[in-house]
């Protein structure tokens, strides 16, 4: 193709118009994700030479808004101790490193270097950017925690104020995790071990009110499929009051991480996650992050369970909203709501009839159906519960449709699942049908969305 057919980048006909890509390479799991002076880091595993995994670096982008991303080219790089895996990153408000150097406070990124090649070597290492999370500078005392098992690896810092001190979550090996305690970053102290039968790696730790009540909290802890646990945590151990309980029920969604330093007049928990295992032949990227979304734990029938939707930002993606309240669907008939784009923020209520089997949207080729027997959504071989406290034959749904993701939430968001797919070019956008009896669409809004690359 001549230089003059190319599309421009972040154009090309299967890049994601409003989840972040890297313009070239690889890229997996979102790292070192920290707010600080107006801007949201996201740092991310990237090969920059390849489509492939391998070769991997630290990638960096910044937004004000969580929707509009620049990059700003390599952060980490390769070196002695390996390649650069994951980890995460804080503001050292307090210069506790002792690794500030100016007016501002530090950035300090914690992460594993890995060397596979030889004896699976992992250890935990550390940078430091003095000026505003431009550039990182590695610690000149890597590592600052050495292997302790396995290819133990993708450390995530928080800091606990009751105590004073950084605490940190790392993945040792099989279920296995491990809680460790700092005064300064640079010395750890092994502090509680914790299991997460089921799950594995990229673990995150971190605090969250009940029903938005400062007084009732519970702490959570993440592991890379989605699956969490809830608990308490005093400073030095984290005490399990619930088995592994799932959050994310796609096929694609992985290594979630939440952003540290939201200022308290905010006061959201926002978490990112890598989509994998997506399809984009013939592009020059390879990998998208998922759409930022917001955390809450929220008294159900079932227990206290964290839920998840999308972040309100969304919003600013909004071009026009169509409303098709009220339509009815009828077995054999497929309602296509007049819709343009491709791009869109779905808003849905369908109401059932009695004897009526399910519903199907198709997305462009892609089906996610509804049993109503025994009240499952089902999309590209999973399957997800929709909550039985729905009232009624009601079922509401929250999808975001990009290019080539389809991202689903039943508020308030206890189910959520993400999903990676190649579109079929000659498919309707966006087509709803029942099966076994009629339905209504008691409401739905569907907004049409702007690309967030301009």
């Amino acid at each position: 193709m001549s230089a003059a057919l190319k599309p421009a980048p972040y154009r090309e006909a299967l890049r994601p118009q409003f989840h972040f890509t890297a313009l070239k390479g690889w890229i997996n799991d979102p790292n070192g994700l920290v707010f600080f002076d107006g801007e949201y880091h996201l740092f991310f595993q990237h090969n920059p030479r390849g489509t492939r995994w391998g070769n991997i670096h630290w990638g960096h982008a910044i937004s004000r808004d969580l929707v509009h991303w620049g990059e700003l080219g390599e952060a980490l790089a390769p070196d002695r101790f390996g390649q650069m895996w994951s980890g995460s990153a804080v503001v050292d408000w307090k210069n506790t490193s002792g690794l500030g150097t100016g007016e501002c406070p530090p950035i300090v990124a914690v992460y594993t270097a890995t060397k596979l090649w030889a004896g699976k070597l992992a250890v935990q290492c550390m940078a430091v950017s003095n000026d505003r999370g431009r550039t990182l500078a590695k610690y000149a005392g890597n590592p600052v925690l050495p292997r302790i098992a396995a290819v133990n690896r993708d450390p995530k810092v928080i800091w606990h104020e009751p105590t004073g001190s950084w605490v940190m979550a790392l993945y040792l090996d099989r279920n296995d995790f491990a809680l460790f305690r700092s005064p300064n970053l640079r010395e750890w102290e092994r502090i509680d071990d914790v299991a997460m039968p089921g799950t594995w790696e990229c673990p995150d730790f971190f605090e969250l009110p009940v029903d938005g009540d400062p007084g009732r909290t519970r702490w959570v802890f993440w592991a890379a499929d989605g699956v969490y646990r809830l608990g308490t945590f005093d400073g030095r151990r984290f005490s399990p009051e619930t088995e592994p309980l799932p959050a994310e029920f796609g096929a694609n969604a992985y290594a979630a991480q939440t952003w540290s330093d939201i200022p308290p007049d905010d006061g959201r928990r926002i978490q990112i996650s890598w989509m994998r295992r997506g399809s984009y032949p013939r592009m020059p990227f390879n990998g998208q992050m998922s759409f930022p979304v917001s955390l809450t734990l929220r008294s159900l029938p079932e227990g206290t369970r964290l839920c998840r939707m999308p972040v309100r930002e969304i919003e600013l993606l909004r071009r026009e909203t169509r409303r098709f309240d009220g339509a009815r669907l009828e077995p054999g008939v497929p309602f296509a709501p007049e819709a343009a784009g491709g791009l869109f923020d779905i808003e849905a209520d369908v109401e059932l009839a009695s004897k009526t089997e399910g519903f199907v949207v198709n997305i462009r080729g892609t089906e996610l159906r509804y049993s109503a027997s025994d009240r499952v959504i089902s999309c590209l071989g999973r399957k997800a519960p929709v909550p039985s406290f729905a009232p009624g034959r009601h079922v509401q749904l929250r999808l975001l449709v990009d290019r080539t993701s389809l991202e689903l939430f039943v508020p308030p968001g206890r189910v959520s699942a993400g999903f990676c797919f190649l579109p079929e070019t000659d498919a309707a956008p966006l087509e709803f049908s029942v099966e076994g009896g009629g339905a209504v669409l008691s409401s739905l809004s569907v907004h049409e969305l702007a690309s967030a690359w301009g």
